[in-house]
């Protein structure tokens, strides 16, 4: 059971955000009584944070496998973000938002999965990519991997990106374009335009 409330409220947030989402409603989407749920739960949050965990566990074992699976570090970081595009295909633009303002400690555990895994992954990356030719050996890894991590949750800011005028999407495929081209070698470009017109991800999409 408990684990049947974690993925219903899971699609609930992803499809309406958060904040909006209450009790009742996962009640109603499980087709059983709010008593119920709180023999498993004390609140709301406690099902997010249970939701949130269980996100980063599958996010981060497919970072893993993209690591282990791609031919390089511009490969790695194409499909990565194309994976997120994937992941974040349906997500309701205000659930990031709703995440960070109102729920502190699911903030938290994401903020620790940032910090101890996702930056790590990206610096790891840039340091690769320099050692193999394909980065310009000029960048600060410690600034652009957090000038990246940064970059992903920007887009997610309502006040910066509205989404009645702005894809969420098309905003992150515009920021990895951008990045990517401002550290790439010749080499590095050479390789990156022999695949970007076949990856699945559209840069130049013109989504609203």
């Amino acid at each position: 059971m408990k684990e049947r409330i974690v993925k219903s409220a899971s699609n609930l947030f992803w499809r309406y955000g958060i904040k909006s989402v209450t009790m009742d409603d996962i009640a109603k989407e499980l087709g059983i009584s709010k008593k119920t749920i709180y023999q498993h739960y004390a609140d709301k949050e406690a099902i997010l944070k249970n939701v949130i965990l269980e996100e980063i566990t599958s996010q981060r074992c497919e970072m893993e496998m993209l690591d282990e699976c791609s031919d390089n570090p511009i490969d790695q970081m194409i499909q990565a973000t194309d994976q997120m595009r994937n992941a974040m295909a349906n997500m309701n633009p205000s659930l990031f938002y709703d995440l960070k303002k109102y729920y502190p400690e699911s903030w938290g555990l994401f903020q620790s999965y940032k910090h101890e895994f996702i930056i790590k992954s990206i610096r790891d990356n840039l340091a690769q990519g320099i050692s193999e030719g394909f980065y310009r050996s000029d960048i600060d890894v410690e600034v652009l991997s957090l000038l990246r991590i940064e970059e992903f949750e920007i887009a997610f800011d309502p006040n910066i990106f509205p989404p009645d005028k702005f894809h969420m999407m098309r905003v992150q495929m515009q920021f990895v374009h951008h990045f990517l081209r401002g550290i790439l070698t010749e080499k590095g470009f050479q390789y990156y335009n022999t695949i970007k017109d076949k990856s699945a991800i559209e840069f130049n999409t013109h989504e609203k």
